[in-house]
């Protein structure tokens, strides 16, 4: 299939809004992970987000669709094409259906039955048509996420680029401040995600990195209060649940520490 795709062009495959594409990529792809890092989505990935949102849509819980769906993603062929895969949910678990034979990842509720081709087919328009205003900053900030592990200096310096061209993607925004917190910089961090909820105040993630760089610039307090808002936005961020705790257990609130300790358990599956 090519090259990745960006949030804003999954954001149009799914017709969500992009802060909906990262909860998803959260849940149903574990990738909070690494401090909120900015995806670049394959094809599998798509298939899987796709599920996510028919599940979630449909009532059943997040926990209980981030561990089907860890399952699905490890599971969908990956080295071929997804031509004629089908995922269903019959009630009681969700079923993918490939050729060569059929498998169940995990348990799931409600009916939900898609088939992949007619997926793919807009995946290879978007690819074949010509290239949008701030293409340039879209192929900058690819070369960010390719140089983040062997670079990072380097994909800074990309990320950077993408956002002069560019000063509306979130997504360099976010990071561009996970990479420079990594490399010390918790103050141009803190500005940098401060720069990304002007644009996109409702992302979980972006709350949950800012809180991040908090905790190393204004203290537990302030930390405090951007975990909260991230559970407010997203409660179901078990990694927000645990950060909360800790700094809840700092600020002599032990009944509220013990609470998110036990929320972050129980999403953890533990």
């Amino acid at each position: 299939m090519g090259r990745h795709l960006s949030t804003a062009e999954v954001a149009r495959l799914l017709r969500l809004p992009e802060a909906r594409v990262r909860e998803l990529a959260r849940s149903a792809l574990g990738r909070a992970s690494r401090r909120g890092h900015r995806y670049a989505f394959s094809f599998q990935d798509l298939v899987v987000l796709r599920a996510a949102r028919e599940l979630l849509e449909a009532g059943v819980p997040a926990a209980r669709v981030r561990r089907a769906l860890e399952a699905l993603a490890r599971k969908l062929p990956g080295g071929h094409s997804l031509s004629g895969v089908r995922i269903y949910a019959d009630g009681r678990e969700v079923a993918v259906y490939a050729e060569g034979g059929a498998w169940q990842p995990e348990t799931g509720q409600t009916l939900f039955d898609f088939g992949v081709d007619a997926l793919a087919r807009q995946v290879e328009a978007l690819r074949d048509a010509p290239p949008a205003a701030g293409g340039n900053a879209l192929l900058e900030f690819e070369r960010g996420l390719a140089l983040e592990d062997e670079d990072p200096e380097a994909a800074r310096r990309a990320y950077a680029r993408a956002l002069q061209l560019d000063p509306g993607q979130v997504d360099a925004y976010v990071n561009l401040g996970r990479l420079v917190h990594e490399a010390g910089d918790a103050v141009e961090a803190a500005r940098l995600y401060g720069l990304a909820l002007e644009r996109s105040p409702d992302d979980p993630v972006i709350h949950f990195n800012l809180a991040l760089a908090l905790e190393d610039t204004a203290g537990p307090a302030a930390a405090a209060r951007s975990y909260e808002r991230a559970l407010e936005l997203d409660p179901d961020f078990a990694d927000a649940h645990f950060n909360l705790a800790g700094l809840c257990e700092q600020l002599d609130r032990g009944a509220d520490a013990l609470r998110h300790y036990r929320a972050y358990k129980k999403l953890r599956g533990s």
